[in-house]
Protein backbone atom coordinates (compact mmCIF):
# COMPACT_ATOMS: atom_id res chain seq x y z
CA UNK A 1 0.00 0.00 0.00
CA UNK A 2 0.99 3.60 -0.44
CA UNK A 3 1.87 6.13 2.67
CA UNK A 4 -0.70 8.63 2.88
CA UNK A 5 1.68 11.24 1.44
CA UNK A 6 2.07 9.27 -1.35
CA UNK A 7 5.75 7.97 -1.26
CA UNK A 8 6.99 4.65 -0.84
CA UNK A 9 8.06 2.76 1.92
CA UNK A 10 10.83 0.36 1.21
CA UNK A 11 9.62 -2.46 -2.02
CA UNK A 12 5.95 -0.55 -1.57
CA UNK A 13 5.01 1.31 -4.51
CA UNK A 14 3.25 4.60 -3.89
CA UNK A 15 1.78 7.00 -6.39
CA UNK A 16 4.12 8.09 -8.83
CA UNK A 17 4.56 11.92 -9.74
CA UNK A 18 4.47 12.12 -14.35
CA UNK A 19 7.83 11.74 -15.15
CA UNK A 20 9.19 10.09 -12.26
CA UNK A 21 10.57 7.08 -11.67
CA UNK A 22 10.71 3.61 -14.97
CA UNK A 23 8.96 4.87 -17.72
CA UNK A 24 4.86 5.01 -16.51
CA UNK A 25 3.44 3.76 -19.90
CA UNK A 26 5.58 0.12 -19.30
CA UNK A 27 4.99 0.74 -15.60
CA UNK A 28 1.37 0.60 -16.34
CA UNK A 29 1.31 -2.43 -18.48
CA UNK A 30 3.18 -4.11 -16.67
CA UNK A 31 0.73 -3.88 -13.83
CA UNK A 32 -2.28 -4.63 -15.94
CA UNK A 33 -0.80 -7.85 -16.94
CA UNK A 34 0.15 -9.15 -13.67
CA UNK A 35 -3.70 -8.05 -12.73
CA UNK A 36 -4.93 -10.13 -15.98
CA UNK A 37 -2.96 -12.95 -16.09
CA UNK A 38 -4.17 -13.79 -12.63
CA UNK A 39 -8.25 -12.35 -12.49
CA UNK A 40 -9.14 -12.65 -16.52
CA UNK A 41 -10.09 -9.17 -18.18
CA UNK A 42 -13.86 -8.99 -16.46
CA UNK A 43 -11.62 -9.42 -12.38
CA UNK A 44 -9.71 -6.21 -13.23
CA UNK A 45 -10.35 -2.86 -13.25
CA UNK A 46 -8.87 0.37 -14.77
CA UNK A 47 -8.71 1.55 -11.04
CA UNK A 48 -7.00 -0.98 -9.80
CA UNK A 49 -4.32 -1.38 -12.77
CA UNK A 50 -3.90 2.25 -11.50
CA UNK A 51 -3.38 1.69 -8.00
CA UNK A 52 -0.88 -1.45 -8.69
CA UNK A 53 1.09 0.62 -11.27
CA UNK A 54 0.70 3.89 -8.78
CA UNK A 55 -0.87 6.50 -11.27
CA UNK A 56 -4.00 8.15 -10.97
CA UNK A 57 -6.32 6.62 -13.96
CA UNK A 58 -6.48 9.42 -16.20
CA UNK A 59 -3.33 8.51 -16.65
CA UNK A 60 -4.22 5.01 -18.03
CA UNK A 61 -6.81 6.92 -19.94
CA UNK A 62 -4.39 9.67 -21.76
CA UNK A 63 -2.25 6.74 -22.79
CA UNK A 64 -4.46 3.68 -23.87
CA UNK A 65 -8.28 4.48 -23.84
CA UNK A 66 -11.01 2.43 -22.39
CA UNK A 67 -10.17 -0.92 -20.45
CA UNK A 68 -10.40 -3.15 -23.55
CA UNK A 69 -7.62 -0.86 -25.15
CA UNK A 70 -5.54 -0.87 -22.62
CA UNK A 71 -5.99 -5.03 -22.62
CA UNK A 72 -5.14 -5.00 -26.30
CA UNK A 73 -1.82 -3.49 -25.71
CA UNK A 74 -0.91 -5.72 -22.69
CA UNK A 75 -1.38 -8.78 -25.15
CA UNK A 76 0.16 -7.22 -28.30
CA UNK A 77 3.64 -5.96 -26.54
CA UNK A 78 4.91 -9.33 -25.79
CA UNK A 79 3.15 -11.01 -29.02
CA UNK A 80 5.16 -9.24 -31.41
CA UNK A 81 8.14 -10.17 -29.73
CA UNK A 82 7.21 -13.75 -29.91
CA UNK A 83 5.83 -14.01 -33.33
CA UNK A 84 9.53 -12.31 -34.59
CA UNK A 85 11.24 -14.93 -32.09
CA UNK A 86 8.92 -17.93 -33.79
CA UNK A 87 9.41 -16.66 -37.48
CA UNK A 88 13.05 -16.23 -37.20
CA UNK A 89 13.56 -19.66 -35.13
CA UNK A 90 11.24 -21.89 -37.59
CA UNK A 91 13.06 -19.78 -40.90
CA UNK A 92 16.71 -20.96 -39.48
CA UNK A 93 15.41 -24.63 -38.76
CA UNK A 94 13.71 -24.77 -42.59
CA UNK A 95 16.83 -22.85 -44.07
CA UNK A 96 19.60 -25.80 -41.77
CA UNK A 97 17.58 -28.96 -42.96
CA UNK A 98 16.27 -28.23 -47.01
CA UNK A 99 14.13 -31.09 -48.02
CA UNK A 100 15.03 -32.64 -44.79
CA UNK A 101 12.44 -31.17 -41.76
CA UNK A 102 10.62 -33.33 -39.28
CA UNK A 103 7.59 -32.65 -37.44
CA UNK A 104 9.59 -32.12 -34.56
CA UNK A 105 12.11 -29.72 -35.72
CA UNK A 106 9.01 -27.77 -36.75
CA UNK A 107 7.90 -27.93 -33.60
CA UNK A 108 10.50 -27.03 -31.29
CA UNK A 109 10.88 -24.16 -33.51
CA UNK A 110 7.72 -22.66 -33.06
CA UNK A 111 7.54 -23.79 -29.32
CA UNK A 112 10.92 -22.98 -28.19
CA UNK A 113 11.46 -19.69 -27.96
CA UNK A 114 8.61 -19.82 -25.42
CA UNK A 115 9.78 -22.03 -23.68
CA UNK A 116 13.30 -20.00 -23.71
CA UNK A 117 11.27 -16.95 -22.36
CA UNK A 118 9.88 -18.65 -19.47
CA UNK A 119 13.34 -20.50 -18.59
CA UNK A 120 14.80 -16.59 -18.03
CA UNK A 121 12.16 -16.41 -15.10
CA UNK A 122 11.24 -13.09 -15.84
CA UNK A 123 7.93 -12.25 -13.88
CA UNK A 124 6.65 -10.36 -16.82
CA UNK A 125 7.04 -13.45 -19.13
CA UNK A 126 5.11 -15.76 -16.66
CA UNK A 127 2.63 -13.24 -16.37
CA UNK A 128 2.20 -13.13 -20.08
CA UNK A 129 1.69 -17.16 -20.98
CA UNK A 130 -0.96 -17.47 -18.39
CA UNK A 131 -2.99 -14.78 -19.28
CA UNK A 132 -2.38 -15.88 -23.19
CA UNK A 133 -3.86 -19.74 -21.75
CA UNK A 134 -6.91 -17.99 -20.41
CA UNK A 135 -7.34 -16.03 -22.96
CA UNK A 136 -7.13 -19.06 -25.33
CA UNK A 137 -9.71 -20.85 -23.18
CA UNK A 138 -12.32 -17.91 -23.08
CA UNK A 139 -14.90 -18.65 -25.61
CA UNK A 140 -16.86 -15.12 -25.70
CA UNK A 141 -13.74 -13.38 -27.73
CA UNK A 142 -10.69 -15.32 -26.63
CA UNK A 143 -10.74 -17.13 -30.17
CA UNK A 144 -10.84 -13.70 -31.60
CA UNK A 145 -8.07 -11.99 -30.17
CA UNK A 146 -5.81 -14.88 -30.74
CA UNK A 147 -6.88 -14.76 -34.46
CA UNK A 148 -5.80 -10.98 -34.69
CA UNK A 149 -2.35 -11.88 -32.50
CA UNK A 150 -1.44 -14.93 -33.76
CA UNK A 151 -2.60 -16.40 -36.92
CA UNK A 152 0.05 -15.17 -39.46
CA UNK A 153 2.70 -17.28 -37.41
CA UNK A 154 0.55 -20.02 -36.97
CA UNK A 155 -0.18 -20.11 -40.79
CA UNK A 156 3.62 -20.27 -41.40
CA UNK A 157 3.59 -23.48 -38.98
CA UNK A 158 0.75 -24.88 -41.15
CA UNK A 159 2.69 -24.38 -44.34
CA UNK A 160 5.86 -25.95 -42.42
CA UNK A 161 4.27 -28.72 -41.64
CA UNK A 162 2.60 -29.32 -45.33
CA UNK A 163 6.45 -29.62 -46.28
CA UNK A 164 7.50 -31.97 -43.88
CA UNK A 165 4.25 -33.78 -44.21
CA UNK A 166 3.41 -33.86 -47.99
CA UNK A 167 0.25 -36.58 -47.38
CA UNK A 168 -1.62 -35.50 -44.34
CA UNK A 169 -4.88 -33.94 -44.65
CA UNK A 170 -4.55 -30.43 -43.75
CA UNK A 171 -7.75 -30.93 -41.49
CA UNK A 172 -5.38 -32.92 -39.10
CA UNK A 173 -2.76 -30.26 -39.53
CA UNK A 174 -5.23 -28.21 -37.92
CA UNK A 175 -6.69 -30.11 -35.43
CA UNK A 176 -2.88 -30.88 -34.69
CA UNK A 177 -2.09 -27.34 -33.98
CA UNK A 178 -5.27 -26.90 -31.41
CA UNK A 179 -3.67 -29.90 -29.83
CA UNK A 180 -0.48 -28.83 -29.57
CA UNK A 181 -1.19 -25.10 -28.72
CA UNK A 182 -3.68 -26.60 -25.76
CA UNK A 183 -0.05 -28.91 -24.14
CA UNK A 184 1.75 -25.81 -24.63
CA UNK A 185 -0.39 -23.41 -22.89
CA UNK A 186 -0.95 -25.68 -19.82
CA UNK A 187 2.69 -26.28 -19.57
CA UNK A 188 3.50 -22.57 -20.03
CA UNK A 189 0.80 -21.24 -17.12
CA UNK A 190 2.63 -23.95 -14.73
CA UNK A 191 -0.28 -24.34 -12.54
CA UNK A 192 1.33 -27.24 -9.86
CA UNK A 193 -1.64 -29.55 -10.84
CA UNK A 194 1.40 -32.18 -12.25
CA UNK A 195 3.25 -31.88 -8.45
CA UNK A 196 0.27 -32.73 -6.96
CA UNK A 197 -0.77 -35.38 -9.15
CA UNK A 198 2.90 -37.07 -9.32
CA UNK A 199 3.25 -36.24 -5.77
CA UNK A 200 5.95 -34.07 -6.29
CA UNK A 201 8.02 -36.22 -8.88
CA UNK A 202 6.98 -33.79 -12.01
CA UNK A 203 7.05 -30.03 -11.33
CA UNK A 204 5.59 -27.79 -13.37
CA UNK A 205 8.25 -25.50 -13.28
CA UNK A 206 10.73 -28.17 -14.25
CA UNK A 207 11.04 -26.85 -18.05
CA UNK A 208 14.10 -28.47 -18.53
CA UNK A 209 12.11 -31.84 -18.39
CA UNK A 210 9.17 -30.27 -20.51
CA UNK A 211 11.86 -29.58 -23.44
CA UNK A 212 12.74 -33.00 -23.41
CA UNK A 213 9.24 -34.37 -23.86
CA UNK A 214 6.91 -31.95 -25.21
CA UNK A 215 8.59 -31.13 -28.70
CA UNK A 216 8.27 -35.17 -28.88
CA UNK A 217 5.19 -35.73 -27.45
CA UNK A 218 3.41 -32.96 -29.99
CA UNK A 219 5.49 -34.42 -32.94
CA UNK A 220 4.36 -37.86 -32.37
CA UNK A 221 0.31 -37.41 -31.65
CA UNK A 222 0.62 -35.08 -35.21
CA UNK A 223 2.08 -38.40 -36.67
CA UNK A 224 -0.81 -40.50 -35.77
CA UNK A 225 -3.57 -38.48 -36.70
CA UNK A 226 -1.89 -38.12 -40.13
CA UNK A 227 -0.67 -42.10 -41.13
CA UNK A 228 -4.87 -42.95 -39.74
CA UNK A 229 -6.67 -40.51 -41.72
CA UNK A 230 -9.09 -40.19 -39.19
CA UNK A 231 -12.40 -39.93 -41.21
CA UNK A 232 -13.96 -36.18 -41.32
Amino acid sequence: MARADGQSGGAIRGRRRKGEGPDLRQAILDSAEALFSKHGFYGVTVRQVAAEAGVDTALIHYYFGAKRELFDSVFARRAEILNDERIAAMRAYADAHPGAMTAEGIIEAFIGPLVERSLTNDEGWKNYFRLVALVNNTPAWGGETMHRFFDPVVRQLIDMFKLALPGAELRDLYWGYQFLTGAMMLTLSETGRIDQLSDGLCRSTDLEAVKARLYAWCAAGLEVIVERRVPA
